[in-house]
């Protein structure tokens, strides 16, 4: 008799690997971003494309490029609520769909007026996608490797400009349409496919608990941290978050954007600071228009992309060495170093096209290089970064969305105004931009606190709120003591057990079974189990921030989340 042969059981992704499979899927998003930066800069100086359009004029261009960011502008705004209500998750979907429509509408157009609706079409889906993304990357990060997490993030948004651009130069060797139709038509296919891998992706265990999903969150966190789900530290970071979310709910000031306006001004200030400067110091003269300003340097024709491919790749390469240095160095010596540096490769620039000798080509290649290398490793990653680490969880979708409309306001107001501005003044347009990159590092140095390190729910002690003070008010609240007292009545009754996956055949899909709510840490969660953990609480928070990876080892940990749960125990307790 033969004995019965049983599938083997899929194995699910926990720990580690859920964390950097889901970070590299969710950078999808922004390789999107990048490749339609990247895409137009080739393609508007191809023979067909210039033909096609009847020789559009520097307005027709710096309008059909910079439109995109019109679109970006409104649904940037709107993905703070619609990040809110559908989930981190949701919104990648809707914007990984509407970005594929566009791309659809532009490769088959028929004309300038088509041209430019594809364009605000496929604007509304980057809106989305550039606001929820970082958002998604900072809540499912540990905090002590957070930067390093979101700067992959921004290599993915370069090479998919990177990308874009050799993609038009082999396309440029075709001798008919398909020299612009094609590139175009690959942005369709990338949107498609983060659109349906979206579908099995985690959610965000913030925004489950944000929600009162507590045993769908508490099943991501254990996940992340393996898939115990009694492992101590998923638990006490669950409670950690828990606390946070009801903190925050008793204060009775609503999520509204004039809450957030009142309450977080300084935070909202800084974070749409960072985006407008990114924007101001000028990488979309190079990012939307580099086969121009080669161009104009003396490179010409297929030259000119063929150089701006070559400054492609550098680029790529200078978004790796913030891997390492923005969790070991901290995000204003990045900065900072990264505006001295642009500020001098763009006054080479215009200097070099001022003088118009025979070596000007390849000094402003040089410089340009110089020039997108710095941004690529200091202001590029930065302000992707900076913004959802500073807002609160309760206003961080709201507070995101309005860093991240302000970059598409800048980043319109610098591409439409490009095109003109080259023709007009010349090579003065480079010190304009150096000036800002002076104003941006004198802004850093002031006003902006460096974040290495801090967990996202402490990031109040770095603005100088009253913690002690938040502490007493959070320890009276009746809705806080309810918690507390209903996590002291059992171990296993608070936070919840969730509920067991079904093993049964047609219960779960298979690719349920394998990303079955996948990804997402909290500031203090580390991915790897032999690695020493972080504390939760303040008391060794300048420690952290010192070293950046030092803390407690598990035994110890635990010991202390049971200590700090009694003492706030004994607060709310009837004496």
């Amino acid at each position: 008799m033969i004995a019965p042969t049983y599938p083997k059981p899929r194995r699910r992704l926990v720990g580690a690997s859920l964390l950097y499979s889901v970070s590299l899927f969710a950078s999808l998003g922004v390789f999107l971003f990048g490749y339609d930066q990247g895409v137009m800069s080739g393609i508007i100086t191809g023979p067909h494309f210039i033909r096609y359009f009847n020789a559009p004029g520097p307005i027709e261009v710096g309008t059909m490029v910079a439109v995109l960011e019109i679109g970006a502008f409104i649904t940037s705004i709107a993905a703070g609520r619609v990040g809110d209500t559908i989930g981190r998750r949701g919104t990648l979907f809707i914007g990984g769909v509407v970005f594929t429509l566009g791309g659809a509408i532009q490769t088959f157009t028929g004309g300038y007026a088509m041209m430019v609706v594809g364009r605000v079409v496929s604007g509304f889906g980057v809106g989305l996608l550039s606001t929820i993304v970082p958002i998604y990357q900072s809540e499912i990060s540990p905090p002590n490797h957070r930067g390093a997490l979101a700067c992959a993030e921004f290599t993915g948004n370069i090479f998919g400009y990177a990308f874009s651009v050799w993609i038009d130069y082999f396309c440029s060797f075709l001798d008919s349409n398909l020299a612009w139709r094609l590139p175009l038509l690959l942005q369709c296919i990338i949107g498609g496919v983060l659109a349906a891998g979206s579908l099995v992706m985690p959610e965000s265990p913030r925004w489950l608990i944000d929600t009162d999903k507590d045993d769908e969150g508490l099943r991501v966190l254990a996940d992340l941290h393996g898939g115990d789900i009694d492992n101590p530290v998923a638990n006490a970071e669950f409670r950690e978050i828990k606390e946070k979310v009801l903190f925050e709910r008793q204060s009775g000031e609503g999520r509204s954007y004039a809450m957030l306006w009142r309450k977080y001004k300084r935070r909202v200030l800084l974070a749409m600071s960072s985006q407008a400067f990114a924007q101001l110091n000028g990488i979309n003269v190079i990012s939307y228009y580099a086969p121009r300003v080669f161009e104009q340097a003396g490179w010409i024709g297929r030259d000119a992309i063929l150089m701006t491919g070559v400054n492609a790749i550098i680029y790529v390469l200078s978004t790796l060495p913030p891997w390492y240095l923005v969790d070991r160095w901290g995000r204003r010596p990045i900065l900072l170093s990264g505006a001295g540096v642009m500020t001098l490769a763009l006054c080479a620039t215009g200097y070099w096209m001022y003088l118009d000798v025979p070596w000007t080509p390849n000094a402003v290649v040089v410089s340009v290089i110089v020039y997108n290398a710095a941004f690529g490793y200091s202001w590029g990653p930065i302000p992707w970064l900076y913004p959802p680490e500073i807002m609160p969880l309760t206003v961080r979708a709201k507070g995101v969305s309005l860093s991240t409309c302000t970059n598409w306001a800048f980043n319109y107001i610098v591409g439409a105004g490009t095109p003109w501005l080259q023709d007009v003044i010349q090579w003065r347009l480079y010190f304009m931009h150096a000036f800002f990159c002076i104003c941006s590092g004198i802004l850093v140095y002031f006003l902006y606190p460096e974040t290495k390190g801090v967990p996202l729910e402490e990031m109040d002690t770095v603005f100088g709120e009253d913690s002690a003070k938040s502490f007493q008010e959070r320890s009276t609240s009746s809705e806080y003591a309810s918690f507390i007292s209903t996590s002291r009545e059992g171990a296993n009754s608070y936070p919840p057990k969730p509920r067991e996956r079904p093993d049964g055949p047609g219960e779960v899909s298979w690719l349920g079974r394998v990303f079955r709510y996948g990804a997402t840490a909290s500031s203090s969660y580390h991915p790897i189990e032999n690695e020493e953990l972080a504390p939760l609480n303040s008391d060794d928070h300048d420690g952290r921030q010192e070293s950046g990876h030092r803390g407690m080892r598990s035994e110890d940990y635990t010991k202390n989340i049971t200590s700090i749960v009694a003492f706030r125990t004994l607060l709310v307790s009837p004496v």
